[in-house]
């Protein structure tokens, strides 16, 4: 089968391996559609923490379910997704209900080779139902997954304004499923286009550039002079990850769902007269896979909006790097195969 592999920062090279034979507790899956996040676009930069080359990226996935063991429930043929965070199942995260913060944890296109093959071998245990829903639709629901759990970490109630920070795909997810869960959301980022989008497809209330000199007097004034309750990050920046602190109100929870390699800072005193709180949110479980799922069935999220750019899987190599260019306006680039 072919395979694109990213050899070295900046360079992808297609390749021949070998298709995967059934093991047993395992599953082969006909990959169909392959997502590109920001985890794929940092290691083709070099700058994804706990990544090693040479690395086959991909972890966005649909595609049709070939052959499997132990997967009670399925069917040849069927339309599927997965959670792609493979865990141990016996480490304290995974024994207190967290196995997306597995201490063993190994992130598919991450730790282990990923998606951007023919075939690719899962253990059973991640395969998600497609119920009826499209490839394109099914290989969404990972990023939405990602953000349905941040909002969850949140604990985000009806009526709350909700500042999220950053309106790549997973900020997007955020602002979908905050929204879902009643919340007032307000989207930042220094992308005018992005916003607009976030305003024009998403029907977000709120949008302000956080290049803006009154960042904080545009949040007074829409939150009643209170300031948002709950604040998320969905950038990866460290300056815009250490700026979030100053635009929490007190008694506000910050979760922290981008990543970045540097130190978090903020000023102590701040912080602990808020009495705030401050989460990170790593990967989704089954149940935010499941959440999504629903929502999408239910009409409550569009995701397919967000694709702007489509490619064959041949074309991958040569277009990819367009990719990190903002000017190229892209939200979510869609790689397609037969």
């Amino acid at each position: 089968m072919k395979t694109l592999v990213c050899t070295t920062p900046r360079q992808f090279d297609y390749a021949t391996g070998e298709k995967p034979a059934l093991t047993p507790g395992h599953a082969i899956i006909k990959i169909r559609r392959i997502g590109i996040c920001g985890t794929d676009l940092h290691a083709y930069e070099g700058t994804q923490p706990f990544f090693e080359y040479p690395r086959i990226l991909g972890h966005e996935l649909a595609g049709e379910l070939v052959e499997f063991d132990d997967a009670p429930g399925f069917e040849i043929g069927e339309a599927v997704t997965f959670i792609p965070y493979f865990n141990c199942g016996t480490c304290i995260a995974c024994r207190s209900g967290k196995p997306n913060c597995c201490t063993q944890m190994k992130v598919c296109g991450v730790h282990v080779h990923g998606g951007m093959v023919e075939y690719l071998s899962v253990p059973s245990y991640a395969l998600v139902h497609g119920e009826g829903l499209s490839f394109d639709e099914l290989a969404l629901v990972e990023p939405l997954a990602i953000g349905a759990h941040g909002v969850r970490r949140a604990d985000v109630k009806a009526g709350e304004f909700v500042l999220v920070i950053g309106a790549g795909p997973i900020g997007l997810g955020i602002m979908e499923f905050a929204r879902i869960a009643g919340a007032q959301v307000i989207a930042m980022d220094i992308n005018d286009s992005r916003l607009n989008f976030c305003k024009e497809k998403l029907k977000v209330q709120h949008i302000i550039n956080a290049l803006s000199p009154d960042v904080t007097e545009q949040l007074q004034q829409i939150t009643n002079g209170d300031m948002p309750t709950v604040v998320i990050d969905a950038t990866g920046s460290q300056r815009a990850i250490n700026n979030a602190f100053q635009y929490m109100a007190h008694g506000a929870r910050y979760v922290m769902v981008g990543l970045q390699k540097g130190e978090v800072s903020f000023s102590h005193p701040e912080f602990h007269k808020r009495e705030s709180t401050l989460m990170s949110s790593r990967n989704a479980t089954r149940e935010d896979f499941e959440h999504v799922v629903a929502s999408m069935k239910k009409g409550l999220v569009e995701p397919t909006t967000y694709i702007t750019h489509r490619v064959l899987f041949d074309q991958v190599k040569d277009e990819f790097a367009g990719w990190l260019d903002p000017a190229n306006g892209v939200i979510k680039a869609m790689v397609e195969l037969d």
